[in-house]
């Protein structure tokens, strides 16, 4: 059975396809064998097809490993490395990673057919909290059990479980992707050789005072009871007051609320009124500060307040950090010129308490409930139930003084849902100020480059306000940290004292040594937080090859060449790896910082679980139904009300499910986007398109092989090859552009500009002109044509093209590339197009003609009238014959492409008429046009004549043209008031006053020759004229 799709409608809302032929590979060919290219190429083009088998082929032939570099005829002493951003073990791959994957495969692919010695690792993160999390419900869901009914390694043994099945679940994800990996290189964050160099670098930098323990405000969520990075963060904004479920709570909690209320001075009759979005911490309130140039409150300084709960005085200092106007922390914003400080529950007061010596009272546990400080009445109360609880009792003792809707920003934990609480915890922190002004050095200095250039900013803003990094994490999953709190015989210290090893043999030795007794009489307990995900993957570059240890790996592809990810990503990974790097092994772990824009949904919409808009790339490589997209949802982890939205939102976008488009349409989609700038708003009508892109290149491939015929004979060499015709003459120029263009956009990352370059040389150059000419002629024509030149510029066209694509689309090029062999002038340099050399431009250099190229601008005009002539006639199979109206030398163009000029326009016959006719031409132009024809403007000096002789209404296309032509005469206005402005010289860019300066002389030019014409031209070529010029 057969399944191929097509577009019907390019509206996205309304995208159809009908399901038509599937063609599938049935030879037997056994896994890791070469595919078998010697059979019938099918009428159609079907990814099952073309896709089967030759992955297989690659990997075991070993195509992907740097030791092929050695093999190579045209390598290059230059290496490329870099490693794949490791994705979590936690699910599948989304079209974020596809994106990842076909940028890093089509530079990876384009370095290694340029001959460079090229690695390109694979791996896997262990993702601690998400993991966990997912685990967790698992367990819950299938067994009814909660983590701590296990012991810690029994639960560890169901997470090594599920890892196994999802970490090959996205191998395989990888390897459809047509990723070019070298997959005996595959590395896991929790793999024995990684983990020895997590530990060793723990290791080295808390030696070198880099990290240290001490207490500090954490990302606390509650749910999890664990501490969690900023990037696990999502800020949700409020505009005012807003109920929102909170996991562990019944009924909705309320935000966006400003609560009110008054401190009483002790010893005095006044009070000081303060304001807070979380009432339930005022609990922790140890003081109050004010500015200390503030006129208003000078009669308050050295005073004090009196809490009304806990009776605590807090006293009334100041500090120039108050804002006059505002107050100091984003969490809890006070009257004007004044703040309660919270120093164990709010960033800012925590740096406050520090400068004045403050008390920090924890109010709220790590379970998120109330402390014993807050008193019996709110001890082991959840928190948002203890916040009405302190707003009722402010009330009763008459201190509550208003509430009013607030705008604020509501921090969220990504994995739980849970609403963030800054607490005080003890916990192991990086230094990064001293390796942050390293960073900003790097890139400062040009050793370091960040592409796009606008991030530079942006890195340097984030890396000078960097703090230290809180890298404890309370979980069971993940690197458990190699440091060991020391307990001494008969010691009386009840302070804590810590040590820290590669092993616990090290670390007794350690402490041995550091207190001065023998190793027998140190007990140690390992810490049993793990280290941040974020720490282990920030150091991937390097210990994906090894490190600590020396190896070859290490030593050849150390420092790698590039770092290729998502925008997003700047900060919690890139500059925690180039610091790590740096610190570790002394070398930047990079030269290049290559980063991408994030993949969006059609209405630009974050992918989100949540929002059913997050897209497996397999079902738009093998296509899927509706029903089974609403199955995964099914399967995965959201809630009950989640799954709802998410199954509406599939049934609207996708109501037939999504069409199998194929590897090589959805990583030429992706690549056609420009990764450097805007978001990628990927729809499925896009890679139908280029699935369509596909099939046009089967097609081509079936007429070149018809053309070729059955006998075999080797084509002409490149360097031997001359085109003679002037159609051989421009598709030869238009590829060695094409080359070039290519080659200036690889090396800017430009990858959108080479797959542009690309689809338009084949389908605009090749299908749509060269090919479309080819086809008129029989191969009898062919043979008396200069057979054996035309035919072998046809194949170097299309050979060369599948080069130049292999990077963007390996599978359809592996596959009709290896169907040209036949006819290949002389052996094939390598076995498989990925190692042949990539086309270069020095190559073609004999094949660049300009003029030829600018000559044939004239034609496409020509065509493009021509056809639009004969639509405006309502012909469809009849070929009329034309005359053109042009200067000498366009009729000289005319005439030397005339052979294309007529299957092109799909007309009979060109007859050439030039009012001021060159002697050269004379001979061979014909008489003016016939009066009453329908005229086409091609530009000022050239028009197009079609004479009707019936069937056509006149007087109604001369209503539509004027219609047109008044619409835009207020362009030329609009255009003219532009030009006429002061400043359009110097606010106005360069190359858009070219263009609105030709758009004005040239309609100006065709208005002074109207206004001379106007008694012998038809009304329709005034209109034609008119509107021409100002498109």
């Amino acid at each position: 059975m057969l399944n191929f799709f097509f577009l019907q409608t390019a509206e996205e809302d309304a995208v159809k396809w009908s399901e038509k032929q599937k063609i599938e590979y049935t030879a037997n060919t056994p896994p890791g064998a070469k595919k078998d290219t010697t059979l019938l190429l099918p009428s159609q083009y079907s990814p099952e097809y073309v896709e089967s088998s030759w992955y297989q082929w690659w990997e075991k032939e070993g195509f992907f490993s740097p030791e092929q570099h050695e093999r190579l005829s045209h390598s290059v002493d230059q290496t490329f490395s870099l490693c794949i951003p490791p994705p979590n073990v936690t699910g599948t791959l989304h079209l974020g990673h596809a994106l990842t994957v076909a940028v890093e495969d089509a530079l990876v692919r384009w370095r290694r057919m340029q001959g460079h010695r090229v690695l390109w690792v694979p791996g896997c993160d262990h993702a601690g909290i998400a993991t966990q999390t997912v685990v967790e419900r698992r367990l819950l869901r299938a067994h009814g059990k909660h983590r701590q009914d296990l012991t810690r390694q029994e639960f560890l043994q169901e997470v090594w479980k599920w890892k196994n099945e999802k970490g090959e679940e996205i191998y395989h994800q990888l390897r459809r992707l047509g990723a070019s990996l070298d997959w005996r290189r595959a590395c896991f964050t929790m793999d024995p050789d990684f983990s020895k160099a997590v530990t060793e670098a723990f290791v080295r930098l808390c030696d070198s005072g880099l990290i240290h323990r001490s207490e500090g405000l954490v990302n606390w969520s509650c749910a999890l009871e664990s501490a969690i990075s900023d990037i696990e963060v999502d800020s949700k904004e409020l505009s005012g007051q807003t109920m929102l479920s909170v996991p562990g709570y019944e009924n909705k909690v309320e935000f966006g609320t400003m609560l009110t209320f008054a401190y009483p001075i002790e010893g005095h009759h006044g009070e000081v009124a303060v304001s807070t979005t979380r009432p339930e911490t005022m609990l922790g309130d140890v003081a109050v500060a004010v500015h200390p140039e503030d006129p208003r409150y000078q009669a308050l300084h050295g005073k004090q307040c009196r809490h009304p709960f806990t009776d605590r005085l807090l006293p009334i200092i100041t500090d120039s950090m108050v804002d006059i106007e505002l107050g100091t922390d984003f969490f809890i914003l006070s009257s004007p010129g004044h703040a309660q400080l919270t120093p164990a529950h709010d960033h800012t007061d925590f740096l406050l308490s520090q400068r004045h010596s403050l008390p920090r009272v924890t109010v709220i546990g790590g379970d998120g409930t109330m402390t014993h400080p807050c008193g019996e009445w709110l001890k082991g109360v959840k928190r948002f139930d203890a916040r009405q609880l302190v707003v009722d009792a402010l009330a009763e003792k008459k201190l509550l003084r208003g509430k009013q809707s607030h705008a604020m920003t509501l921090p969220i934990c990504s994995r739980s849902g849970d609403i963030i609480e800054p607490l005080l915890k003890k916990q192991w922190f990086v230094r990064c100020d001293k390796m942050a002004e390293k960073a900003i050095q790097a890139v400062d200095d040009g050793q370091l480059e960040i592409i796009p250039h606008l991030y530079t900013k942006t890195w340097k803003n984030w890396l000078s306000g960097i703090s230290d990094w809180c890298i404890s994490r309370q979980l069971w999953w993940g690197h458990q940290v190699p440091a060991y709190q020391v307990e001494l015989l008969n010691s009386t210290d009840k302070q804590e004292q810590w040590v820290w090893g590669r092993s616990e043999d090290e670390a007794r030795q350690r402490a041995a040594v550091k207190y001065g007794v023998k190793p027998e009489a140190v007990t140690l307990t390992q810490d049993p937080d793990v280290l941040d995900t974020w720490f282990s993957s920030g150091l991937f570059p390097f210990a994906m090859l090894g490190w600590p240890e020396q190896t070859a790996d290490l030593q050849r592809f150390y420092p790698t060449s590039i770092l290729e990810t998502g925008s997003d990503l700047i900060f919690f990974w890139v500059a925690r790896m180039v610091m790590l790097g740096t610190e570790l092994t002394g070398q930047l772990p990079f030269k290049q910082v290559l980063l991408h824009s994030l993949v969006r949904d059609k209405y630009g919409r974050k992918m989100s679980k949540s929002l059913g808009n997050v897209i497996d790339p397999l079902d738009f490589i093998h296509g899927v139904s509706l029903e089974r997209l609403q199955e995964k949802v099914k399967e995965g982890n959201l809630d009950p009300r989640e799954q709802l939205v998410a199954m509406e939102a599939q049934r609207k976008d996708f109501p037939k499910g999504i069409p199998q488009c194929g590897t090589d349409a959805l990583r030429f989609a992706l690549c056609s986007h420009k990764i450097q700038g805007e978001d990628i708003s990927l729809s499925v009508s896009e890679v139908l398109s280029c699935r369509n892109f596909c099939n046009k290149m089967w097609q081509t491939l079936r007429f070149t092989l018809g053309v070729l015929g059955d006998n075999t004979t080797p084509v002409m060499t490149l360097e031997e090859l001359t085109p003679l015709s002037s159609m051989d003459r421009w598709i030869c120029s238009r590829l060695y552009s094409t080359v070039a263009q290519c080659e200036q956009a690889f090396e800017a990352y430009e990858l959108h500009t080479v797959t542009s370059a690309l689809y338009s040389f084949w389908v605009h150059s090749l299908c749509d002109v060269y090919l479309v000419r080819s086809i008129t002629f029989t191969l009898t024509d062919w043979k008396r044509d200069c057979y054996l030149v035309a035919s072998s510029v046809l194949y170097h066209c299309v050979s060369t093209s599948l080069a130049l694509l292999s990077p963007f689309m390996p599978f359809i090029t592996e596959e009709l590339w290896q169907r040209l062999q036949p006819f290949r002038p002389g052996a094939a340099a390598q076995a498989s197009l990925c190692l042949q050399p990539y086309p270069c431009s020095s190559q073609l250099a004999h094949w660049n003609f300009p003029d030829v190229e600018n000559d044939f601008l004239l034609i496409r005009k020509v065509v493009r009238v021509a056809r639009s002539l004969r639509a405006q006639c309502g012909m469809t199979k009849e070929k009329p014959a034309m005359w053109a109206v042009c200067s000498p030398s366009q009729a000289q163009v005319l005439l030397h492409f005339g052979s294309a000029v007529w299957p092109l326009s799909r007309i009979s016959n060109l007859h050439i008429y030039c009012p001021q006719e060159a002697e050269s031409l004379h001979s061979l132009c014909s008489t003016p046009p016939p009066k009453g024809s329908l005229v086409g403007v091609v530009d000022h000096t050239c028009q197009l004549h079609l004479h009707v002789q019936s069937g056509m209404n006149v007087d109604k296309q001369i209503l539509q043209l004027s219609q047109r032509r008044d619409k835009l005469v207020s362009k030329l206005e609009e255009n003219l008031r532009t030009v006429q402005s002061p400043h359009y010289l110097t606010k106005v860019p360069a190359h858009v006053r070219e263009q609105i300066d030709s758009k004005v002389s040239v309609a100006l030019g065709l208005f002074i020759i109207l206004h001379h014409l106007r008694a012998s031209v038809p009304a329709v070529l005034l209109s034609k004229l008119v509107i021409k010029s100002l498109s």
